[in-house]
Protein backbone atom coordinates (compact mmCIF):
# COMPACT_ATOMS: atom_id res chain seq x y z
CA UNK A 1 0.00 0.00 0.00
CA UNK A 2 0.84 3.49 -0.73
CA UNK A 3 2.52 5.73 2.18
CA UNK A 4 -0.61 7.79 1.87
CA UNK A 5 -2.78 5.52 3.21
CA UNK A 6 -0.25 4.79 5.51
CA UNK A 7 -0.50 8.70 6.46
CA UNK A 8 -4.23 8.90 6.25
CA UNK A 9 -4.33 5.68 9.03
CA UNK A 10 -2.17 7.43 11.24
CA UNK A 11 -4.43 10.50 11.39
CA UNK A 12 -7.42 8.49 12.12
CA UNK A 13 -6.30 6.50 14.12
CA UNK A 14 -5.17 9.47 16.01
CA UNK A 15 -8.18 10.67 16.12
CA UNK A 16 -10.09 7.72 17.52
CA UNK A 17 -7.50 8.03 20.38
CA UNK A 18 -8.32 11.36 21.10
CA UNK A 19 -12.22 11.57 20.96
CA UNK A 20 -11.76 8.40 23.69
CA UNK A 21 -9.37 10.40 25.75
CA UNK A 22 -11.75 13.71 25.32
CA UNK A 23 -14.22 11.55 26.68
CA UNK A 24 -12.30 11.55 30.07
CA UNK A 25 -12.32 15.44 30.37
CA UNK A 26 -9.59 17.51 31.84
CA UNK A 27 -7.39 15.70 34.24
CA UNK A 28 -8.27 12.32 32.38
CA UNK A 29 -8.31 13.30 29.05
CA UNK A 30 -4.53 14.21 29.98
CA UNK A 31 -3.63 11.38 31.86
CA UNK A 32 -4.85 8.78 28.55
CA UNK A 33 -3.12 11.02 26.27
CA UNK A 34 0.38 10.41 28.80
CA UNK A 35 -0.21 6.79 28.97
CA UNK A 36 -0.60 6.71 25.05
CA UNK A 37 2.64 8.39 25.15
CA UNK A 38 4.31 5.94 26.85
CA UNK A 39 2.53 2.90 24.86
CA UNK A 40 3.81 4.31 21.65
CA UNK A 41 7.41 3.57 22.95
CA UNK A 42 6.88 0.49 23.97
CA UNK A 43 4.95 -0.49 20.84
CA UNK A 44 8.98 -0.54 19.25
CA UNK A 45 10.21 -2.57 22.33
CA UNK A 46 7.07 -4.97 20.86
CA UNK A 47 8.57 -4.91 17.86
CA UNK A 48 12.50 -5.85 19.18
CA UNK A 49 11.01 -8.66 21.29
CA UNK A 50 9.47 -10.04 18.23
CA UNK A 51 12.56 -9.34 16.42
CA UNK A 52 14.87 -11.25 18.60
CA UNK A 53 17.30 -9.03 19.03
CA UNK A 54 18.68 -8.01 22.50
CA UNK A 55 20.36 -5.18 21.39
CA UNK A 56 17.09 -3.74 19.68
CA UNK A 57 15.44 -4.49 22.53
CA UNK A 58 17.61 -2.36 25.14
CA UNK A 59 17.88 0.54 22.48
CA UNK A 60 14.42 0.62 22.39
CA UNK A 61 14.32 0.31 26.16
CA UNK A 62 16.08 3.85 26.56
CA UNK A 63 12.97 5.23 24.99
CA UNK A 64 10.30 3.89 27.38
CA UNK A 65 11.68 6.19 30.44
CA UNK A 66 12.35 9.01 28.06
CA UNK A 67 8.75 9.17 27.25
CA UNK A 68 7.89 8.59 30.44
CA UNK A 69 9.64 11.59 32.16
CA UNK A 70 7.48 13.60 29.24
CA UNK A 71 4.06 11.97 30.56
CA UNK A 72 5.24 12.34 34.16
CA UNK A 73 5.93 16.03 34.02
CA UNK A 74 2.35 16.98 32.00
CA UNK A 75 1.24 15.78 34.95
CA UNK A 76 2.98 17.09 37.46
CA UNK A 77 4.10 20.74 36.18
CA UNK A 78 2.82 21.20 32.82
CA UNK A 79 0.64 19.76 29.51
CA UNK A 80 3.00 21.34 27.35
CA UNK A 81 5.76 18.75 28.22
CA UNK A 82 3.24 16.08 26.79
CA UNK A 83 3.18 18.48 23.82
CA UNK A 84 7.02 18.25 23.41
CA UNK A 85 6.80 14.86 23.92
CA UNK A 86 4.11 13.63 21.34
CA UNK A 87 6.18 15.90 18.96
CA UNK A 88 9.55 14.37 19.75
CA UNK A 89 8.22 10.99 19.08
CA UNK A 90 7.82 11.03 15.63
CA UNK A 91 11.49 12.37 15.36
CA UNK A 92 12.22 9.00 17.04
CA UNK A 93 10.04 7.11 14.53
CA UNK A 94 11.96 8.82 11.27
CA UNK A 95 15.82 9.50 12.51
CA UNK A 96 15.55 5.58 14.37
CA UNK A 97 12.98 3.49 12.44
CA UNK A 98 12.38 4.86 9.09
CA UNK A 99 15.97 6.43 7.71
CA UNK A 100 17.85 4.92 10.34
CA UNK A 101 18.90 0.68 11.24
CA UNK A 102 15.76 0.10 13.06
CA UNK A 103 14.03 -0.37 9.65
CA UNK A 104 15.06 -3.60 9.79
CA UNK A 105 12.63 -4.54 12.66
CA UNK A 106 9.87 -1.89 12.82
CA UNK A 107 7.24 -2.28 10.08
CA UNK A 108 7.74 0.53 7.50
CA UNK A 109 3.92 1.09 7.80
CA UNK A 110 3.77 1.42 11.26
CA UNK A 111 6.23 3.97 11.28
CA UNK A 112 4.90 5.66 8.39
CA UNK A 113 1.59 5.54 10.60
CA UNK A 114 2.65 7.09 13.72
CA UNK A 115 4.51 9.86 12.13
CA UNK A 116 0.82 11.47 11.64
CA UNK A 117 -0.71 10.17 14.26
CA UNK A 118 2.36 11.66 16.92
CA UNK A 119 1.81 15.04 15.24
CA UNK A 120 -1.65 15.49 15.29
CA UNK A 121 -2.11 14.64 18.59
CA UNK A 122 0.69 16.84 19.69
CA UNK A 123 -1.08 19.65 18.17
CA UNK A 124 -4.33 18.62 19.67
CA UNK A 125 -2.23 18.66 23.40
CA UNK A 126 -0.75 22.16 22.27
CA UNK A 127 -4.95 23.01 21.37
CA UNK A 128 -5.88 21.98 24.76
CA UNK A 129 -2.88 23.07 27.13
CA UNK A 130 -5.10 26.20 27.89
CA UNK A 131 -8.37 24.71 28.60
CA UNK A 132 -6.67 22.34 30.57
CA UNK A 133 -5.15 25.07 33.20
CA UNK A 134 -8.30 27.36 33.05
CA UNK A 135 -9.76 24.20 34.63
CA UNK A 136 -6.85 23.51 36.96
CA UNK A 137 -7.38 26.97 37.92
CA UNK A 138 -11.62 26.31 38.25
CA UNK A 139 -10.99 23.51 40.24
CA UNK A 140 -8.33 25.35 43.02
CA UNK A 141 -10.46 27.95 43.55
CA UNK A 142 -13.97 25.93 44.06
CA UNK A 143 -11.69 24.25 46.73
CA UNK A 144 -10.78 27.37 47.97
CA UNK A 145 -14.39 28.51 48.68
CA UNK A 146 -15.54 24.82 50.16
CA UNK A 147 -12.84 25.51 53.00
Amino acid sequence: MSNTLWLILGLVLGTILLIYARSYRGKGEKRILAIALVIAAIIYVVFAVLWGNALWVSIELIGVPIYGVFAWAAMRYSAYWLAFGWLLHPMWDVALHLLGPGNVFAPEWYVIGCITFDILVAGYVFFRVSYWQQETIRHNRDRELLK
